[in-house]
């Protein structure tokens, strides 16, 4: 069925809850993390396996009352054991998808690329963060604002490509995918632009498939069919966006958190491209977006 509300991937999850649902946490010694993994194992969704600080998981676990009779607990002596054991649990088919907890990013995504031990398939990372927000008449998705710093227009197509892929497996078909900037004219002056007129023209040539692009569009047009009207801009995507693709990791991130923090949205978050999803969100989002971000995780198994 088609994500219509971001509460939908904790139905479809349930619905796939047999399959794939194996959950293995990095440093798992993080409060939010134990209440996310309690709500989505107490729901049938996942077998969590929990690696990091053995002493502390159980500290944190019995504190939260997570029951740790299907809970495995990995014990590891630093962030970079701790993520090193998370993948091989991968590689070795004892685990579906991965979970960062209180590692930082930089150490996880270091080990997920590692030629030699890394998930990466030869392919680009890109994070996709799913949004639910009050103001806004559907769930839409945000990417990137985790992983490429400075993509070009090569690895922006790739980014493109992780997007819709995902938003196939949520039911939606052909999304409406939005290269943001901040104006919606092309200005040789600022880079955005000219790869939002490159990346339209690939689009409607046929060379980025199964999605609708346009842009530039500055963020209001691509969510307000009224700032569209009164602009005088008639595109099927302006206004009723399913996918944002932002400039830059700069601007990802500071509308990710601006969403989050002031925007009261709802919101999962996962990194797509290696060979199993990449539960990833920020250690100050909320439990319950942490199990958004599990069910997410579940759905694009």
């Amino acid at each position: 069925m088609p994500v219509r509300s971001i509460n939908d991937l904790i139905l479809i999850a349930q619905q796939k809850k047999a399959i794939n649902s194996r959950l293995a946490v990095t440093m798992a010694e993080e409060a939010h993390v134990i209440q996310a993994v309690k709500k989505a194992y107490e729901m049938g969704l996942i077998v969590p396996f929990l690696v990091g600080n053995k002493n502390k998981i159980k500290q944190i676990a019995e504190q939260e009352s997570l029951s740790l009779s299907e809970t495995q607990i990995i014990h590891a002596n630093s962030d970079i054991e701790a993520t090193q054991i998370t993948l091989s649990l991968i590689k070795e088919k004892k685990a579906d998808m991965i979970m960062k907890g209180l590692v930082s990013t930089k150490i996880l995504l270091h080990e997920v690329v590692n030629e030699g031990t890394g998930l990466a398939n030869n392919q680009l990372l890109s994070h996709l963060a799913i949004f639910d927000s009050p103001y806004y008449h559907k769930p839409f998705g945000l990417t990137d604002a985790a992983m490429n710093i400075a993509p070009d227009l090569d690895e922006k197509i790739f980014i493109i490509n992780n997007a819709v892929k995902a938003f196939h497996k949520l039911g939606i078909n052909n999304p409406k995918v939005a290269i943001l900037a901040a104006i919606e004219n092309v200005n040789p002056k600022i880079q955005a632009t000219l790869d939002a007129q490159e990346l339209v023209k690939k689009n409607k040539a046929g060379e980025i498939k199964n999605c609708i692009i346009e842009g530039p569009l500055a963020l209001d047009l691509a969510i307000s069919k009224e700032a569209a009207l009164i602009k005088g801009l008639k595109n099927e995507v302006a206004g009723d966006t399913d996918i944002l693709i932002a400039p830059d990791l700069n601007s990802g991130n500071i509308l990710y958190k601006s969403l989050s923090c002031l925007g009261n949205a709802q919101l999962a978050g996962v990194i797509l491209g290696a060979s199993c999803p990449i539960i990833l969100t920020s250690r100050a989002d909320s439990d319950e977006n942490k199990l958004l971000s599990i069910a997410l995780a579940i759905c694009l198994c």
